[in-house]
């Protein structure tokens, strides 16, 4: 009975093992079919479209200074000699000040409207044709950098996959060095599906 249950739990190890790599099978076979609805099963779209997000709301927090978030009224500095030339300069500073106000309202009005304008631009581009194209794309670089052996399949432009744990597995086409692109699948349920892609 309990070799009976080491080999159930060594078959099941190796099944899970496997598991991923039947998923590239299946992404393969969905790129050779010319409609890209084919990508759906095994394709996560919002989870893709939030990666996306996630990526571009850092970068527009990234370009919009750091410094909207002031309480109003705070000055920038806290020293004697600041506070001398406030009293000295009363209308000037609070015109300066009511400037500082205005233009923190604008950048904190501009970088909402940037990330609700991202989303939605998002929503429209990242779609299953756009996900067929990028990795028909991938798949022809990295098998063009293969050079003649290159047989311009998915699987064939697979350079590395491997578990990067036990509910995320990585695919890497083409070759580390060589702008490779990287599709991330993650265990959704039952199944493995294409949660992410970068560069």
């Amino acid at each position: 009975m309990a070799r009976f249950l080491g080999l159930s739990i060594l078959l099941a190890v190796v099944l899970y093992g496997i598991w991923p790599y039947y998923s590239i099978l299946r992404i393969n076979n969905a790129l050779e079919k010319p409609e890209a609805e084919a990508l759906a099963p095994v394709v996560d779209l919002v989870a893709i479209q939030g990666h996306f997000k996630a990526r571009i709301e850092s970068g527009v927090d990234s370009l919009l200074p750091q410094d909207q978030n002031r309480q109003p009224g705070s000055s920038q500095s806290g020293s004697p000699a600041d506070s001398q030339n406030v009293s000295q300069n009363g209308g000037q500073s609070s015109a300066r000040n009511a400037l500082q106000l205005d233009a923190d309202k604008v950048l904190g009005w501009l970088a909402g409207n940037l990330k609700q304008l991202g989303d939605a631009a998002l929503d429209q581009a990242i779609t299953l044709d756009w996900l067929r194209g990028t990795l028909l794309t991938a798949t022809r670089r990295a098998d063009s950098e293969a050079g003649p052996q290159g047989d311009s399949s998915f699987i064939g432009a697979v350079d590395f996959a491997f578990f990067e744990s036990w509910n995320r597995f990585v695919i890497r086409l083409g070759r580390l060095g060589e702008s490779p692109t990287f599709v991330i699948l993650t265990l959704d349920g039952a199944e493995w599906r294409v949660t992410d892609i970068t560069h």
